[in-house]
């Protein structure tokens, strides 16, 4: 399959589900499971993404250096520590873990 074409009907379909958000009726939109789901969607679907890029390589289900920084990450939060300390925290384990050779 041509690259261009993929791209071509990704745009469409992006484009499409747009327009079906503006078709749907506004009274739908205002019921609370709804709500409840708009609000919690956006957090699996990114907690499914992070979990994917610290888990796989290639393949396959890899416990590395990544891991560890998550673990770190982790343990900061229970902690209760500023976010950019977190950050700092998740960083710091995993390029000590790499630079260890793990």
């Amino acid at each position: 399959m041509n690259v261009w074409i993929a791209i071509g009907l990704t745009a469409a379909a992006c484009y499409l589900v747009k327009l079906a958000g503006l078709l749907v009726p506004a009274g739908l939109l205002e019921r609370p499971s709804v709500q409840r789901l708009a609000a919690l969607l956006p957090v699996a679907l990114l907690a499914a993404l992070f979990a994917q890029q610290t888990f796989s390589a290639a393949d396959a289900v890899v416990l590395d250096a990544r891991a560890a920084g998550l673990v770190a990450a982790a343990i900061a939060l229970v902690l209760r520590a500023p976010f950019l300390v977190v950050i700092a925290t998740a960083v710091g384990v995993t390029a000590g873990v790499r630079a260890l050779g793990g």
